[in-house]
């Protein structure tokens, strides 16, 4: 993978560039930034390059067999000195005595990575069919990580160890990671791809050099949206603007199953019915939600904390204010009158109550039913 496939980020690359000019290619890289913004697109494009990969038409590889060799390799992910740490769940039916590893989900992981190296938890933990079951890294996996990198470079030249989330580690693991960071193998580069870095032992995070990388800037955004999914330029201005410096946020906005879609059309259902009184609609409208499952209906909350918070900022006439798709906006160009000073904080504290109570188990129906009925008085407020 080229710098080039990197959404924006150019200091980022550029930095990383000059790591390998001058030599000074640490033992521990850090990649450290929000969901959505190629953290693990970065991680792989340094990993590539340092392995022969061409950034341009420089290589750190002489030989331009080798070269070939090498990126071709790396097309498919299965370079031999590169080595992937990730986060896995233990199947039902697995033996009690097996300490799973990476190498138990590599198919799975190498077809998500070829599909494209911006991805989430949930992307992964549907390729591996996860269902309710949580992903960590055991210590089996530092066991055979150490294995691994203890064998010479089959190139000749750097041995790399991409860790996907190594906040996700169990202390069994994280402790024996300890150890090979202190001594690590020569010419070894461990890189960490890390969302939550104040979860990490203080310990490994004093053995690395950290890498903050910020969200993509809007103009980076919309170029990629433009050239690599074909959409019209007022069309990629708008989504990049909602998107906030997330590719994944973008992509989502353009899936035409977007869950957001529906989102909206249960958005503007309560608003509707609770204009209208209709308690009957609205005692259907939440048995219907109670449907959903529970992170479903956080997010949906989630969504309409943003709509109410985006409807409130359109009645200042000031678009860039707004961050709303045409379809939003449609609805809310004439229902965002009902969004005031007197009645926007306790509408968003009625939603937050309704998010928390939904993350501590309580009945589904009776929170968005309680929500649906004080909606009714909350919308008339002026």
């Amino acid at each position: 993978m080229k710098f080039s496939e990197v959404i924006g980020q150019e200091d980022v690359k550029d930095r990383l560039r000059e790591l390998v000019r001058e030599r000074r290619v640490p033992n521990t890289l850090m990649f450290c930034g929000p969901m959505g913004s190629g953290k693990m697109a970065l991680a792989l494009a340094f990993a590539s390059y340092l392995l022969g990969e061409r950034d341009g038409e420089a290589s750190l590889l002489a030989d331009s067999q080798a070269i070939v060799n090498a990126e071709a390799m790396l097309a498919r992910w299965e370079h031999p000195d590169l080595h992937f740490t990730y986060p896995v769940i233990k199947p039902v039916g697995t033996s009690a005595e097996h300490k799973m590893t990476s190498d138990d989900f590599t198919r799975e992981w190498h077809e998500l990575l070829c599909k494209s190296p911006y991805f989430s938890m949930d992307a992964w933990l549907a390729c591996m069919d996860a269902a309710n079951q949580q992903a960590i890294i055991g210590a089996g996996e530092s066991d055979e990580l150490t294995r691994k990198l203890s064998l010479k470079s089959s190139q000749g030249g750097y041995k790399v160890s991409i860790i996907w989330l190594p906040e996700r580690m169990n202390v069994e693991c994280a402790n024996k990671l300890l150890k090979l960071l202190e001594e690590p193998p020569r010419q070894t580069v461990f890189m960490m791809v890390c969302e939550e870095p104040d979860a990490l032992l203080d310990t490994i995070k004093s053995r690395t050099q950290r890498i903050d990388i910020k969200r993509i800037d809007d103009a980076a955004l919309e170029q990629a949206l433009i050239e690599r999914r074909a959409i019209d330029v007022d069309t990629a201005h708008r989504i990049a603007r909602i998107a906030g410096g997330n590719w994944l946020r973008a992509l989502e906005n353009l899936e035409a199953s977007n869950e957001n879609r529906l989102f909206l059309d249960m958005f503007i259902m309560l608003m509707r019915l609770a204009y209208q009184r209709n308690i009957k609609e609205l005692k259907q409208w939440s048995e219907a939600v109670a449907g959903y499952g529970r992170e479903k209906q956080r997010r949906l909350l989630r969504y309409m904390m943003r709509m109410v918070r985006e409807n409130f900022m359109y009645n200042f006439g000031q678009p860039e204010l707004c961050y709303l798709t045409q379809e939003e906006e449609n609805f809310s160009c004439k229902f965002a009158r009902f969004i005031n000073e007197a009645n926007v904080v306790d509408i968003n504290e009625l939603l937050q109550k309704a998010h928390r109570d939904i993350g501590q188990n309580a009945n589904a129906k009776v929170v968005f039913f309680d929500l649906a009925l004080q909606m009714i008085v909350l919308l008339i407020r002026k």
